[in-house]
């Protein structure tokens, strides 16, 4: 099953218990009226104390997107400013190694940009993320090579650090990327939105003047 699926499904699953719990908990409280001489109650303080958590959760479930999604941007802005420091450093690199180094570059910076706009395709992002881990072990590889020289040290000590940096950006943000609230978390807002659907029809249920009594 992949994710898409079990997220459509899952969407769609809250939304007929949406409509079938109201519906399924109006009649059983109708029912219960019938069959018992005392009516039925609901605790008022239960059913809002139930409403507030629903509440809370969902606060906290947008605070927490938002502040990734927050992070991630500024990941993006990071990883940018990183391939461009490394790339403005080549020119530290001795010149002929400078050319096949800058096609790498541009390489890396199209496979990063690629990898993006296939990120909802599982396999095709995998795919691009090994080309451009592929491509960072051949500039590194390259880099280290072209700097060995005891003429090019100070240029070694600026561009290394600033392509290890490039590189390590990668890691922190497929995490950020693969950063979700915990599964629980979805299944309580699932049976909780669906508590107070059907909490809300139940009440519904009792008689207009009892339900008036109870509420007071």
């Amino acid at each position: 099953m992949s994710k898409e699926f079990a997220i459509q499904a899952a969407c769609l699953s809250l939304f007929l218990g949406m409509i079938l719990a109201p519906v399924v908990c109006y009649r059983l409280g109708r029912r219960k009226q019938q069959e018992e001489d005392r009516h039925a109650e609901v605790s008022g303080a239960v059913t809002g104390a139930i409403f507030a958590l629903l509440g809370l959760l969902i606060a906290f479930t947008f605070s927490g997107a938002h502040a990734r999604f927050d992070s991630r941007r500024q990941l993006i802005v990071q990883e940018a400013n990183a391939i461009g420091t490394t790339y403005l450093r080549l020119d530290l690199v001795p010149a002929s190694a400078q050319p096949p180094l800058r096609e790498k570059f541009k390489s890396y910076a199209t496979s990063r940009a690629v990898f993006y706009h296939k990120i909802t395709d599982v396999e095709a992002a995998r795919s691009e993320l090994a080309r451009a881990t592929a491509l960072q072990q051949e500039i590194w590889k390259q880099a280290v090579s072209e700097s060995a020289d005891p003429n090019y040290q100070s240029a070694r000590m600026l561009l290394l650090p600033a392509l290890n940096e490039m590189i390590d950006i990668i890691t922190t943000r497929t995490a950020a990327i693969q950063t979700h609230p915990p599964f629980l978390i979805w299944c309580m807002l699932f049976a909780i939105a669906l508590a107070c659907a059907g909490l809300t029809r139940y009440r519904a249920g009792l008689p207009v003047v009892q339900a008036s009594f109870i509420m007071s």
